[in-house]
């Protein structure tokens, strides 16, 4: 009876490993510059770092947006704000690492760049 149960966790815990492993398979990562948004549409425009095409993404309710304070929903009305100011300092836009499955973005992470040392 103990092998049955044994058996039956493993088996549980590897299809659990397999759905995880594969649901961040299928999801895209989109490396680039945050150029436009959208706040009343809720979608962002992003020019991909090296073939500089530009992909439209759409924000949910679920887009998680990562930053070192932790988790939290995305404010398209802040992050506009912020990429004015980005413009306006004569930069090209916000960089971004955008998770995102068929123009959905699942999670948005601003991406900093590092001083020249």
């Amino acid at each position: 009876m103990s092998n049955r149960r044994g058996f039956l966790l493993m088996m549980t815990v590897g299809v659990v490993a397999l759905a995880l492993v594969a649901g961040s398979v299928l999801a895209d990562e989109l490396l680039g510059v945050i150029t436009k948004i959208d706040v009343d549409g809720k979608k962002i425009t992003v020019v991909e770092k090296d073939t500089d095409k530009e992909v439209l993404v759409t924000i949910t309710e679920d887009t998680e947006y990562v930053s070192k304070k932790g988790n939290r929903k995305v404010d398209l009305e802040k992050l506009e704000k912020n990429l004015k100011k980005s413009q306006d300092a004569g930069r090209k836009g916000l960089n971004a690492k955008v998770t995102h499955e068929k123009g959905v973005a699942s999670k948005l992470e601003m991406q900093r760049k590092k001083a020249a040392q």
